[in-house]
């Protein structure tokens, strides 16, 4: 499911929980146990990609969290939902601070929570096939993993209302021109690539690494605690439980692809 081996002071991360890396108990336990080993370790360099052919990661394992919610009143699945999302929240943190240069190599998918597990990473390589959306309002809530504060330390304001308000989707292209993505690869080149971009890294002092990533790279943990907070007042509405509920029973083998694309 989640598998990684070091290769000359490298670590790589696959991704490979079918259906597309949804982001819920099984991943969330992996990506830990990952962070755990990469801490302890110190390799030199880090990268993430997916072995599954649609892409990197759909976002959240909504259908795991409708499960844990159907039938229930908020105040009894609030304090659950609470806790995970605090469990989220702090792997997310702990990639994000990493001491040591960590990549993304990304194709296809990288929507809704699988976007924000991007945006930890410090460089992401994107191939052409590579589509990136936050559609969370559709369900009635924000993003709830990280993005909104993660974008406001890389883009514009401008951008970060197109990605929420619309739920479209951006290619590599437009992704890159935005400075969320590194490089644009050829199809099927991210993961070479990024090992190109993880020797480059390796070759500098973990030291200096990692002083410079203190330095450049700030976890920005009071936006990240008033999003956390709106969340999870937003999941006390009904219109949630029952978007959520649209979404499990759809026929759509993707039913998270957004519409419109640009």
């Amino acid at each position: 499911m989640i598998e990684w081996a070091t290769y000359d002071g490298v670590a790589e991360l696959r991704l490979e929980h079918a259906p597309l890396n949804e982001i819920g108990t099984v991943v969330l336990s992996g990506l830990e146990r990952f962070v755990d080993a990469i801490e302890h370790e110190r390799p030199r360099a880090v990268i993430v990609h997916s072995g599954l052919p649609r892409g990197f990661c759909a976002g959240a394992d909504l259908r795991e969290l409708h499960a844990a919610i159907a039938g229930r009143s908020p105040d009894a699945y609030l304090g659950d939902l609470s806790r995970m999302l605090e469990r989220i929240h702090a792997l997310m943190n702990r990639l994000d601070a990493l001491p040591v240069t960590t990549i993304g190599a990304i194709h296809g998918a990288c929507f809704g929570g699988g976007f924000e597990l991007a945006l930890t990473l410090d460089v992401l390589v994107a191939d052409t096939t590579a589509r990136f959306c936050l559609p969370e309002l559709r369900l009635g809530i924000i993003p709830g993993f990280g993005a909104i504060p993660r974008l406001e330390r890389e883009v514009g304001n401008a951008v970060i209302r197109d990605l929420i308000f619309t739920g479209r989707s951006f290619n590599a292209k437009k992704a890159c021109e935005l400075g969320l993505v590194s490089q644009v690869v050829a199809r099927g080149e991210a993961l070479a690539v990024a090992r190109q971009v993880a020797a480059q890294a390796a070759r500098f002092e973990p030291q200096v690494q990692a002083a410079a990533k203190r330095f450049i790279k700030r976890v920005p943990e009071q936006a990240l605690a008033q999003e956390k907070a709106l969340f999870l007042q937003l999941f006390t509405e009904p219109r949630v439980v029952e978007a959520l509920r649209r979404f499990v029973s759809s026929e759509d083998p993707m039913p998270y692809l957004p519409g419109e694309r640009a």
